[in-house]
């Protein structure tokens, strides 16, 4: 099972890269020490906390021409992962 789905690059959770705190979009069923190992196993730091949380997906609505058609995105958890002091995630090294 991969843990690790994407890391969330955003301007709010770009802020929290200063101060050591990392964003990712994680398995629905991972826990918050396998996401502990893998994050530390990939990019080679110490994680020192891990906080996880679930977004429920936005109603959408689609009108087409057989009417109004309604549906919901699907459900994602996120992880804020907090590193050892010193400690860097580079996301733009392979850019």
């Amino acid at each position: 099972m991969n843990v690790l789905k994407r890391p969330i690059i955003t301007e709010k959770f770009a802020a929290l890269n200063e101060v050591g705190k990392y964003a990712f979009e994680v398995n629905k069923n991972a826990n918050k020490v396998e996401i502990k190992k893998q994050i530390e196993k990939q990019y080679g730091v110490t994680v020192e906390k891990v906080a996880t949380m679930r977004s429920i997906g936005k109603l959408k609505t689609k009108y087409t021409k057989s009417g109004a058609v309604s549906g919901r995105t699907s459900l994602i958890k996120k992880a804020i992962v907090t590193l050892k002091e010193g400690d860097v995630i580079d996301f733009y090294s392979g850019i």
